[in-house]
């Protein structure tokens, strides 16, 4: 059986837009793929680790332990051997708690490749493969989501461009998700369960590309 290690925030989570509320499993974008990926012959565990708020690199002032940096290499440890991480996150790196734009977000997530790329994985093991999925572009937000990502539609634009050209420099596999959903207009931050599976389904020959190389 192959293993999927799915690193995201809230939008590969579930949270349903404008509650607090999860989606089950089977209709997260990762349910959604491990679903498809075994109904066409393959034998795959997808492994979550999704976290609200989630950044790249940098420290939630007001929540411990949304820096994507803390944990990681053991978390590779953990769940060696992978055959693929698939990483998407970015989103939360322009809350407005932070001055960032896609140049700073395309750093941090540098960063969480290399720490992949470099976790103490015992002797042997594959270094996996990295998916880089780019999220979609965030709408203004609106609700709960208006104050905590002031102006954050202007401060993402150009990402899934600057993380397509990081992917092609460090060699990482890379989709962006912002071709296939949009964000939900509830919200303008989250994917509504449509989007979860339009998602889940377009990644489904992306992934199975990758593990038969």
């Amino acid at each position: 059986m192959k293993q999927i290690l799915v690193y995201g925030d809230s939008l590969s989570w579930g949270i349903i837009p404008g509650t607090r509320q999860r989606l089950t499993f089977e209709k997260r974008w990762p349910g959604v793929l491990e679903t498809a990926l075994n109904k066409g012959g393959n034998k795959v565990r997808v492994i979550e680790n999704c976290l609200n708020g989630r950044r790249t690199v940098w420290d939630d002032p007001f929540k411990a332990g949304r820096n994507g940096l803390q944990g990681l290499p053991q978390l590779l440890e953990v769940h060696s051997p992978l055959d693929l991480v698939i990483l998407m996150l970015g989103t939360n790196d322009f809350q407005a708690v932070h001055n960032n734009f896609a140049t700073q977000a395309t750093q941090g997530i540098a960063a969480v490749i290399q720490a992949i790329r470099t976790a103490p994985i015992e002797p042997g093991m594959p270094v996996p493969p990295i998916l880089l999925v780019a999220p979609p572009p965030i709408l203004r937000p609106t609700g709960p989501m208006q104050d905590k990502f002031i102006d954050a539609e202007k401060k993402c634009l150009g990402l899934a461009d600057k993380f397509a050209a990081l992917s092609r420099e460090l060699g990482c596999f890379f989709f962006d998700s912002g071709t296939v959903i949009v964000t939900s207009s509830v919200d303008g931050v989250h994917i509504d369960a449509g989007g979860h599976l339009a998602l889940g389904q377009a990644l489904v020959p992306e992934v199975e590309a990758i593990l038969v190389r």
